[in-house]
Formats: structure tokens, sequence, C-alpha cells
């Protein structure tokens, strides 16, 4: 039989991120105190950026200095200081800050320093002899950790969006190799995607014993049974003895399903003032105004020096010597780069402002009055509908920025949460749901506590069809323990 060789031709649709669409999403991860000093490093680095108050002759300057007719060649390139000299150079962000008068600027509220346990697991990579490249594979996926510590997301989505996202190159097999590293991190099980390998990580850090064995076997090959209770069929598949099995058992029920969750949210430091991202002043007629938090970060625009010398050799057109073509080369990059920075700065505060303005608006009744129990059921994609962004983007603005209210301060991934609709087809956040879970067991009888399954009914009774399952993650969440251990 004759064989030949074919050529298939495939069209591969492949989004990349421009370099500056990439500054823009780096800028809008940093919360307010660290915009601050990315601003200060980046006035630092380049000359043609400076701090300064808005220059109210700017658009003078922009009709004086438009040089349309004179331009500098090379590479067939052509350069105008009209390219450079934008409104951009009043830095308009600035408008948007706090309307308030310099006396009527609230006062930042003490509150405690902390650190989050992604900070602690970074810490500990700072531990280990990575590769650049691994650095930043590692960092990404702690940030990709839930409140758990666990690691819900596969790695071939965090594979796409390190390539969409990030410009970042990496394979599943290279997310594999960094996450073995996060894997033996403490707390014991940080790390894990399901919670048996979370329940193996912190018995294979055991000392080896006959135990320890008989706990690996328990998890590693009977997990359906043990999920289900069945106890028999664990003991009988891995010959086990009653007494084995039991102080396997025991021991298996010390660990921690949740090792995030034992760090806290936070760990408490020295106190020290932080500034919250967003300030929403609610008044007494019904009006909420929201206003981001600019006060320290420092006011930007092109400098002057870098727009005259450009001026110049721009003018200079006939007498251009090959060291003026360089100084001209240089001064494009520069500008450019200020240019942008600038532009970056602007886009991640109209971002901010247009989702919090966006959470205000699904959120108005708690922003009036402060009960918790009015917050109503949303998630990322309600935002991201409302805004037009993208799901990633509202996730970016929602992580690690705070709002000041007139009811204290709170993280924005306070305001998210799932939700249920009731048998009467109304909607009900799982705060509320939770409440309602909290007061059942509050005032059961403590000789008889109520089983999940009991309170389980009790809910679908009252018109909350919620599995089991779900009663006990939220039971989980609020500390409390099972039924048996409420006696």
């Amino acid at each position: 039989m004759a064989q030949g060789t074919h050529q298939i031709q495939s069209q591969q649709q492949v989004q990349t991120l421009s370099p500056q669409q990439i500054l823009v999403v780096k800028l809008l991860e940093l919360p307010a105190v660290e915009l601050e000093d990315r601003i200060r490093a980046e006035i630092l680095e380049n000359p043609a950026l400076e701090e300064g108050e808005p220059d109210s002759s700017a658009e003078d300057n922009l009709d004086k200095n438009g040089l349309d007719d004179d331009s500098f060649s090379d590479s067939n390139e052509d350069y105008s200081l009209g390219d450079y000299l934008t409104d951009d150079d009043i830095p308009d962000y600035k408008l948007q800050e706090s309307s308030r008068s310099k006396e009527e600027r609230a006062e930042d509220i003490p509150f405690s320093e902390v650190t989050s346990f992604y900070e602690i697991l970074k810490e500990q990579l700072g531990e280990r002899n990575l590769t650049e490249h691994q650095l930043e594979l590692a960092e990404y996926l702690i940030g990709s950790l839930d409140d758990d510590g666990l690691l819900r997301k596969s790695l071939y989505n965090i594979s796409d969006e390190l390539a969409i996202y990030g410009g970042i190159d990496a394979s599943e097999k290279e997310l594999e190799s960094v996450l073995n590293i996060i894997q033996d991190f403490d707390p014991a099980g940080i790390g894990a995607r399901n919670l048996q390998e979370c329940l193996l990580i912190q018995i294979k850090r055991k000392e080896d014993s006959y135990t320890k064995q008989n706990e690996i076997n328990i998890i590693e090959k009977c997990y359906d049974e043990f999920t289900r209770k069945h106890w028999d069929k664990i003991m009988q598949r891995l010959n086990l003895s009653e007494e084995d099995f039991q102080e396997a058992l025991q021991e298996i029920t010390k660990l921690n399903p949740r090792p995030g969750s034992s760090m806290g949210e936070a760990i408490g430091r020295n106190l020290q003032q932080i500034v919250p991202d967003f300030i929403v002043d609610t008044f007494d007629d019904g009006t909420i105004i929201l206003n981001l938090n600019n006060r320290n970060v420092p006011e930007l625009r092109m400098n002057r020096n870098f727009m005259d010398m450009l001026d110049e050799h721009t003018r200079n057109k006939q007498n251009q010597s090959k060291d003026s073509k360089n100084a001209m080369l240089f001064l494009k990059q520069k500008i450019d780069a200020a240019q942008g920075f600038i532009e970056a700065v602007k886009q991640r505060q109209n971002t901010l402002i247009t989702t919090m303005q966006a959470i205000i608006d699904v959120q108005r009744p708690f922003f009036l009055e402060g009960d918790e129990s009015l917050l109503k059921p949303m998630i990322l994609k309600d935002i991201a509908d409302r805004t037009g962004l993208d799901i990633s983007t509202i996730s970016r603005v929602s992580n690690s920025k705070y709002v000041q209210t007139n009811f204290g301060i709170f993280s924005l991934k306070y305001f998210f949460g799932e939700g249920f609709t009731t048998e009467d087809g109304g909607e009900m956040s799982s705060r509320e749901i939770r409440r309602i879970l909290k007061e059942h067991i509050d005032n059961e009888d403590k000789k008889k506590p109520l089983t999940d399954d009991e309170l389980t009914e009790i809910l679908k009774k009252e018109g909350f069809p919620i599995a089991r399952r779900t009663v006990a993650k939220y039971r989980q969440q609020m500390n409390i323990p099972v039924a048996r251990l409420r006696k």
C-alpha cells in the first residue's frame, strides 16, 4: 500500500495582551498603598515622568508647542511633539478624588496591620531556590487558592489564564512541579486540589508508623467508603481489625480539612494606619457618594525638560547627527513609557470607580442601613454584566481592596456571596441562610442537638430547599461542630 505525507493547514486564534494592557492589569491588582509605592518607583525610573501639581497652562502649551509641520524622521518614523503633549499631561484621574475640602477629609481609621496567608506563603516561597519563571508561577498559584487554602481551579485553566492575562507560557507539567513545592509549605495541606489530597498531604508529614500506613490506605484506597462512613467495608477491604481501624480513624479526624482557615483570614501584627481604596458617604436623604481615596497617590505629569528637549530636536531637523537621532529615540522611548503609565493609572481609576459603583447599586440597602441581612446574593458575573467588564477584571478589583463606609471598613469580597431561590421565587443570600441556621442551632435542645439532616428538613419546611452537604458546609464555616459534639 502506498503511503504519502499530507500537509494540513489550520487556523488557531491566540489572544495576547499588549505591554500596555499588561501594565493596566498589574496596576489594577494593587491596593491604594501599593499603588503609591509603584508610582513613586516609576517616577524614579523614568526621567520623563514627574510628580507635581496639575499645570493649568498645559492646554496653552499644546497650542504653542504642537509641531505638526516640523517632524523628525528616522527609519521612516515621524516623531512630533504634538504626539506627546496631550490632555494626558494633566492628571485628570485626580479629579475623581474626594471632593471634600482639606478640613473635611476623613482621617485614616486605625486598623490592625494584617498579614494574609497569601503573604505568609510568599515568605516561605522566598526560602526556596526558584528560578524567576518558577517564582511567577508560584505566586500566581498561591493567589489562586481559596479561603480554605485549596486550589479549586484546574492546572489547565490556570495555564490559560497565565497566557491570556499575564503573557506567561506555562505547561501543566511546569505548574504541577511548582504546586508540589507549595504543597510542602506550612500548614500541611495547603495547595491541595481536593479534600482527599489535602488529608494525604497531612498524613504523609507524620512520622512513619503502622497507624500512619493505615491512614494512608484508608484515604488513598477507600476514600469513597470513608466519605460514606462505610466502616465495615473499609475494614474488610484493608483486612484491618476494629482496634487498628478505630485508631487510624481517630487520627484522621484530627486532620484539618481547611488548612487555610487555620491561619485565619489574616494574622494581626502591630497596629498601624491603612488606607481604604474607596470612601462611600451615605446621607440622611438617601444620597450615596462614592470617591476614590487618592489623597496619598502622587500627581503625575510629563517632565517639561523632556518636552523642551524634544521640541529642540524636532525643530533642528536639518542638522541631525547620529548622536542627535539616538537622543531622539531615547526621548521617544521614555516619553512613550511615561504617557503610557499615566494612561494606565487613569484606566485603573476609571475601572475601580465603575466596579464599586455597580456594587453600591446592587447592595444599596446595605450602604443605607449597614444591616448585613440586607446584602443581596451577588457574584462576580453580576457585576461583570452590569459594567461590561470581564469577570477576571472584577476579580482583580475586588481582591485586596477595602471600602470605608458609614458603618466601618469592609473588604470588597464581603459584598459577594452566593444565593438561593426560595420556594416563593424570592432570592436570599447565603449570609441570611447562615443566620437562620445559627438561630435554629442556638435554640436547639442541647441534650438532643439537631443533626445536619434534621436542619436540612427544617430549612426545607421554611422554604429553603438546601442540600444537606450545603448545610454542613455553612455549619463548618461558622465553626459549629457536628451534633454529637454539641451535647
